[in-house]
Protein backbone atom coordinates (compact mmCIF):
# COMPACT_ATOMS: atom_id res chain seq x y z
CA UNK A 1 0.00 0.00 0.00
CA UNK A 2 1.37 3.52 -0.92
CA UNK A 3 2.02 6.34 1.71
CA UNK A 4 -0.90 8.24 0.67
CA UNK A 5 -3.17 4.89 1.39
CA UNK A 6 -1.24 4.60 4.84
CA UNK A 7 -2.04 7.89 5.28
CA UNK A 8 -5.95 7.69 4.47
CA UNK A 9 -6.13 4.20 6.71
CA UNK A 10 -4.42 6.32 9.84
CA UNK A 11 -6.78 9.15 9.30
CA UNK A 12 -10.26 6.29 9.08
CA UNK A 13 -8.58 4.50 12.57
CA UNK A 14 -8.02 7.96 14.47
CA UNK A 15 -11.55 9.41 13.73
CA UNK A 16 -13.30 5.75 14.87
CA UNK A 17 -10.90 5.84 17.96
CA UNK A 18 -11.75 9.37 18.57
CA UNK A 19 -15.24 8.30 18.46
CA UNK A 20 -14.86 5.70 20.98
CA UNK A 21 -13.10 8.09 23.36
CA UNK A 22 -16.27 9.34 25.10
CA UNK A 23 -17.21 6.05 26.49
CA UNK A 24 -13.93 5.94 28.30
CA UNK A 25 -14.13 6.97 31.92
CA UNK A 26 -11.95 8.25 34.96
CA UNK A 27 -12.44 8.69 38.71
CA UNK A 28 -10.56 11.18 40.66
CA UNK A 29 -10.58 10.63 44.17
CA UNK A 30 -9.71 13.72 46.85
CA UNK A 31 -9.63 14.15 50.94
CA UNK A 32 -9.16 10.41 51.49
CA UNK A 33 -12.03 8.92 48.87
CA UNK A 34 -14.36 11.71 50.13
CA UNK A 35 -15.15 13.20 47.32
CA UNK A 36 -15.41 11.38 43.83
CA UNK A 37 -15.18 12.92 40.40
CA UNK A 38 -15.78 11.13 37.23
CA UNK A 39 -14.89 12.10 33.72
CA UNK A 40 -15.05 10.92 30.31
CA UNK A 41 -12.70 10.63 26.96
CA UNK A 42 -14.38 13.77 25.89
CA UNK A 43 -12.99 15.43 28.76
CA UNK A 44 -16.44 16.17 30.22
CA UNK A 45 -17.27 16.15 33.83
CA UNK A 46 -19.91 13.16 34.54
CA UNK A 47 -20.64 12.74 37.92
CA UNK A 48 -19.53 14.32 41.48
CA UNK A 49 -19.84 11.94 44.35
CA UNK A 50 -19.00 13.24 48.11
CA UNK A 51 -19.36 12.19 51.60
CA UNK A 52 -22.63 14.13 53.49
CA UNK A 53 -20.14 14.78 55.94
CA UNK A 54 -18.98 18.00 53.72
CA UNK A 55 -22.32 19.03 53.47
CA UNK A 56 -21.86 21.20 56.53
CA UNK A 57 -21.71 25.41 55.78
CA UNK A 58 -18.42 25.20 57.34
CA UNK A 59 -16.85 22.80 55.12
CA UNK A 60 -18.07 24.56 51.93
CA UNK A 61 -14.41 25.89 51.11
CA UNK A 62 -13.04 22.54 51.94
CA UNK A 63 -15.49 21.09 49.68
CA UNK A 64 -14.96 23.12 46.74
CA UNK A 65 -10.84 22.69 47.28
CA UNK A 66 -11.71 18.82 47.16
CA UNK A 67 -14.12 18.71 43.88
CA UNK A 68 -10.99 20.82 42.41
CA UNK A 69 -8.53 18.53 43.08
CA UNK A 70 -10.41 15.77 42.52
CA UNK A 71 -11.18 16.90 38.93
CA UNK A 72 -7.80 17.38 38.49
CA UNK A 73 -6.55 13.98 39.13
CA UNK A 74 -9.64 12.34 37.15
CA UNK A 75 -8.54 14.93 34.15
CA UNK A 76 -4.95 13.44 34.07
CA UNK A 77 -5.59 9.94 34.67
CA UNK A 78 -8.55 10.42 31.02
CA UNK A 79 -5.95 11.96 29.58
CA UNK A 80 -3.41 8.98 29.76
CA UNK A 81 -6.04 6.72 28.63
CA UNK A 82 -6.42 9.06 25.44
CA UNK A 83 -2.88 8.92 24.54
CA UNK A 84 -3.00 5.12 25.24
CA UNK A 85 -5.70 4.50 22.81
CA UNK A 86 -4.83 6.40 20.14
CA UNK A 87 -0.96 4.99 20.52
CA UNK A 88 -2.85 1.81 20.24
CA UNK A 89 -4.81 2.49 17.29
CA UNK A 90 -1.92 4.27 15.09
CA UNK A 91 0.28 2.02 16.10
CA UNK A 92 2.25 0.32 13.17
CA UNK A 93 0.25 2.14 10.77
CA UNK A 94 2.49 4.71 10.02
CA UNK A 95 6.32 4.68 9.19
CA UNK A 96 8.55 5.46 12.51
CA UNK A 97 9.67 9.07 11.38
CA UNK A 98 12.17 10.65 14.05
CA UNK A 99 10.01 13.70 15.12
CA UNK A 100 6.82 12.70 14.41
CA UNK A 101 4.85 11.71 17.46
CA UNK A 102 1.16 10.97 16.24
CA UNK A 103 0.23 10.19 19.98
CA UNK A 104 0.68 14.26 20.97
CA UNK A 105 -1.77 15.19 18.79
CA UNK A 106 -4.19 14.00 21.18
CA UNK A 107 -3.45 15.43 24.69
Amino acid sequence: MGMMGKVKEAQAKIKETQAKLVYLTATGESGAGLVKVTVNGDRKLVSIDFDESLLSPKDKEMLSDLIVAATNIAMEAIDVKIKAEMKSATEGMMPNIPGMDLGGMFG
